[in-house]
Formats: C-alpha cells, structure tokens, sequence
C-alpha cells in the first residue's frame, strides 16, 4: 500500500473504549486512531477529511488535557444540516473516531455504551462543530478554516483538465501531488487553521 510519506507523521488521536473492552475487541480498551484510518474509511484524503481530523483531534486534547479522551461519551453539534455541504464527511469521519452518530448509532447493552443520539445537525452552534463530554457537561467550540493555506495556482489549470477528461496520466498524478501538498501545508499549520474556545 501506497500513500503520501506525511501521512504517518500527524499526531494520531488516542481513546479508551469501555465498549470494545466489554465486549473483547481490546483487552483494556485502548486504541488509537491515524490519519490514515480515516483516509482508508473516507477513500481520500483533501482539506475537508483532514480539517475533520484535526478538529476532532484539537477538541479532544482539550476536553481530555491529561487522559484519553473516552469513545462513545462525547456528543458533537454542527451548525449545518447533514445534506449541506461536507457536513456529511465532516460528520463521518468524527463519528469514526468518538463513536457518536445521530440515529444510526449502538443502541446500547441494557441502557448502557449506547452511541446514537450523540451527534446533532442543524445545532444552535456559532463554530464549526461543538463537543461536549456527556460526563462532566465540559464543551469546547472548534472552528476550522483552511483558507490561509493556499493551493498551488497549478492545480486549477489541472483540475480542469482533469474533469474534462484532457489530462494526461503524468497531469493527473501531479494533480494528486499537489493537492495532497496542500493537505500536508493544513497539518503544518494547525494553528492558523483551528481555533478552539470554551463556550
């Protein structure tokens, strides 16, 4: 397999699963999760899967300064509606990570490790995504914003060229090149693209 060396430098999001341990999938039920998990479960890797990433990361860090984050305890709200936009990648790929989903979710055992409901759109949130820890009420608002970080001015001359059908193999492979540059110049500079707050 692969894939873009930069990938396996990200910081990875670490979490303790009382589920998974329950049920024997980790024998103390801690994991982590990579860039590249989430890339392999979205099939790509662009600006939206990777600010999904680094939010998801941020908030936890912040919700969890001194411990794993726990799956399945946190709830998370976005402002857009599922169908609007990359809501629905964006969506996705922290469900992947914290487990939380709206109503598709684990139903639970007894009343217990239950997953669904977790996860709002159309939420009354100013940030990009809100995420509250469902045992201590604590929430942070993170607010995601890649724009500072410019595309190469190649890539629109080759991204019509490829949507026409025109490029050649060498254009194509040059396109994915540089945008997953751009992807790695996002990760380079988390700080000038997330911000986090506490409500």
């Amino acid at each position: 397999m692969s894939y873009p060396d930069f990938f396996d430098t990200i910081e990875t999001i670490k979490v303790k699963d009382p589920l998974s341990q329950v049920l024997g999938a980790f024998s103390d039920g801690e994991y982590e999760f990579s860039y590249l998990d989430v890339v392999k479960a979205a099939g790509h890797s662009c600006p939206t899967v990777a600010g999904a990433y680094i939010m998801t990361l941020e908030a936890l860090k912040a919700l969890y300064p001194n411990e794993r984050a726990v799956r399945g305890l946190v709830k998370v709200e976005f402002k857009e509606a599922l169908e609007d936009g990359v809501a629905g990648v964006i969506g996705n790929v922290v469900s992947q990570i914290t487990g939380a989903t709206d109503k598709s979710g684990f139903k639970g055992l007894n009343g217990k490790f239950a997953r669904h409901s977790l996860m709002d759109f159309n939420a009354d949130v100013k940030s990009s995504a809100k995420f509250t820890r469902m045992d201590n009420k604590q929430s942070v608002d993170v607010t995601y914003d890649p724009s500072s970080v410019k595309p190469n001015p190649q890539m629109a001359p080759l991204m019509q060229k490829l949507t026409s059908g025109q490029a050649s193999a060498l254009e194509i492979k040059e396109f994915g090149n540089l945008w997953q540059e751009r992807v790695k110049n996002i990760f380079e500079n988390i700080d000038k693209v997330i911000d986090v707050t506490q409500p």
